[in-house]
């Protein structure tokens, strides 16, 4: 077995982690305003230099913005943010997601399906079908619900990828995180087999590039993780 060098965050990545976690948690509300650099730098004990440069990735993060003769404020990041604010939202506690965050994220996630499914059926060759046939057995063969996870998440990858559409992969990864600890929940909640059948449903219509039905099942299972009989907000 190979181990892998451990290193510590550097002062700016723990200066942009503690205000990330302020703003995140309401701490620091949107439109507030933040100290000056130096009084930032005095009260965290760091150069600033650490606060400048942690300052300017907040800013584009969308966490933040810096107001001409004004000062720095928190921004409304719903509105300023960017894939680099939703990535910092999914590595928020470590991943932990609150049951709006869970909700937004299979709703987002049914739109971005329906894209990938309808591209596949479209675009895919039957030998890019068939190798999503293969990432199956993998999920099949897993043991442990994190194993059946990254199957899982391997094989909406790939179908993203078949599809021929260069955007939507990206964003599928950048799901990664959440999507594996909710899929980890679900197989602890309802078994591997659950998430097997589910996935192999979507296959059989995937093959038989009938748009309609898998569409209708996309609806059909995320509908039951959001509302339905399936629900992964709490573990049991």
């Amino acid at each position: 077995m190979e181990f892998k060098k451990l290193s510590a965050p550097s002062l700016k990545d723990l200066f942009i982690q503690q205000l990330q976690g302020l703003i995140l948690s309401g701490e620091l509300p949107m439109g507030a305003p933040l100290p000056p650099e130096r009084e930032l730098a005095q009260q965290m004990q760091v150069s600033r230099a650490v606060v400048n440069g942690g300052l300017a990735e907040l800013a584009g993060q969308g966490f933040i913005e810096v107001r001409p003769r004004q000062g720095t404020y928190v921004a409304d990041y719903r509105k300023k943010g960017n894939l680099s604010t939703l990535i910092a939202i999914m590595e928020y506690q470590g991943g932990a997601l609150g049951k709006d965050e869970i909700r937004s994220i299979l709703e987002v996630r049914r739109a971005l399906e329906h894209l990938a499914v309808t591209s596949a059926i479209a675009h895919a060759s039957d030998e890019s079908l068939a190798h999503l046939g293969d990432i199956i057995a993998q999920l099949a063969a897993a043991k442990t619900p994190h194993e059946a996870a990254e199957a899982a998440f391997t094989f909406q990858h790939e179908l993203a990828l078949v599809g021929g559409n260069s955007i939507l992969p990206l964003i599928y990864y950048s799901f990664k995180a959440p999507v594996i600890t909710l899929w980890v929940r679900f197989c602890r909640l309802y078994g591997i087999e659950s998430l097997c059948r589910n996935t192999e449903k979507l296959y059989t219509y995937l093959c038989s590039r009938d748009e309609e039905a898998v569409a209708h099942w996309v609806d059909t299972y995320l509908e039951n993780a959001i509302n339905g009989t399936q629900q992964i907000y709490e573990e049991r």
